[in-house]
């Protein structure tokens, strides 16, 4: 089993267990080339490299299963990032030959996308009232927002701050022993009990990624400017070191990654309410992805067409936003229309390019328009009964799409 295929556990009992002396680890008394060498240039490279070769078009276009059964599908948050949108639909038809009906719209984080006349995007904003950042799923017709210049400048705005938090990743773990830069991985560290090996290495492997970026950055696709590229890096270099030991700096890097995300302010975003108002103002519709990792959003009262109740990553409540749909249509006020039910496969199409020791394993299996949730016996009922089908969602949300 490779490292990256492994459960969450198990990596957690590997992380724990002594380092072999069998294989190079690196040691915090060894220096490591501050300078990129000519093998981490050519890692860099093919990391960054975001043109497809014909056998990863192949494997885009043929699923790993196919779904003949299925005859509705409902994607409205899914991830392109590089991936040609003619691909993804070509993945999709071969998974679902049986679809009759279906509402399929990309939503780039902070990047309008179209696809089959409609738009759509998931927006970064701040909830003030329970201070917090959370994400909206955006879309529309794609008439309706094809002037809409002052909502992109607020999403190019907003897309800033997934490149700024790359800088702001890399320059913690590179200042780590260095003051106050260094700070965010100081408490990382002490938090996940990484070690100085682990601290000393990633420091060095954040310098040599900041060098190699500025050194392509006018070359580079932006959607390579990512914090994943750190992640990616470090699986590249197993083999020369030993697994166990990238597997820690990866987990040390993940925890430094919360705390600059922590730390980010504020008032970078646009404020929830404010986002909300501009989509509206377009013509547009509001999902509110993943709420169980938000909770007060669920009582924020926030104008939106519905929540989703499933999702790979939020997936342990979903009997229960069902019922909190259901609950919060029934005190509805008349003037206002029935919140829907939505499942999202949240799909990071890029994923399924990367070599197996490199994909996240959380990510890679997701499918767009795959939703298991609809066709599970104990919910199907309960969905049923609050007319929360697939199907009835396609065509109640398509309608007010085209309102």
């Amino acid at each position: 089993m490779t490292p990256s295929a492994m459960t969450a556990a198990a990596v957690t009992r590997r992380l724990k267990s002594p380092l072999p002396e069998t294989r190079n680890v690196f040691r915090s008394s060894e220096s490591l080339d501050m300078e990129p060498t000519t093998e981490d240039e050519g890692n860099f490279l093919a990391i960054v490299d975001t043109r497809l070769t014909p056998e990863q078009e192949e494997r885009l276009r043929v699923p790993d299963a196919v779904y003949p059964r299925q005859h509705s599908t409902l994607a409205v948050h899914w991830h392109p990032e590089f991936i040609p949108i003619p691909l993804v639909r070509e993945r999709m038809a071969a998974m679902f030959p049986a679809v009759e009906e279906e509402l399929c719209i990309p939503t780039q984080h902070n990047e309008l996308l179209e696809l089959d006349g409609f738009s759509g995007v998931e927006v970064d904003c701040f909830s003030e009232e329970f201070s917090q950042k959370i994400q909206l799923l955006a879309h529309f017709r794609t008439e309706k927002v094809a002037q809409a210049a002052a909502f992109r400048a607020m999403l190019e705005h907003t897309a800033d701050y997934r490149r700024t938090q790359l800088d702001c990743l890399l320059e913690a773990l590179g200042g780590a022993a260095q003051g106050g830069r260094g700070q965010p991985a100081r408490q990382a560290a002490a938090q996940c009990g990484a070690d100085g090996r682990s601290v000393a290495f990633t420091a060095a492997v954040a310098r040599k990624l900041r060098t190699l970026i500025e050194r392509h950055r006018g070359k580079m696709d932006r959607h390579s400017l990512k914090n994943k590229l750190v992640r990616n890096f470090l699986n590249r270099m197993r083999g020369k070191y030993d697994d166990i030991f990238i597997d820690r700096a990866q987990a040390y890097v993940n925890a430094v990654k919360t705390a600059v995300k922590a730390a980010f302010p504020p008032g970078y975003y646009y404020g929830t309410r404010e986002i909300i108002e501009e989509i509206r103002g377009l013509g547009g519709c509001i999902v509110i992805p993943h709420p169980e990792q938000f909770w007060p959003v669920l009582l924020a009262g926030y104008d939106v067409d519905g929540y989703e109740v499933w999702n790979p990553q939020s997936r342990r409540y979903t009997e229960f936003l069902v019922s909190v749909v259901a609950e919060q249509n029934r005190n509805r006020p008349n003037n206002r229309r029935e919140l829907l039910i939505f499942m999202g496969d949240d799909c990071h199409m890029s994923e399924k390019i990367l070599p197996p020791t490199e994909q996240d394993p959380l990510k890679a299996g997701r499918e767009v328009g795959l939703q298991p949730e609809w066709d599970d016996l104990k919910l199907r009922k309960k969905l049923i009964t609050d007319q929360a089908c697939r199907a009835c969602v396609i065509r109640r949300y398509t309608e007010r799409l085209s309102g």
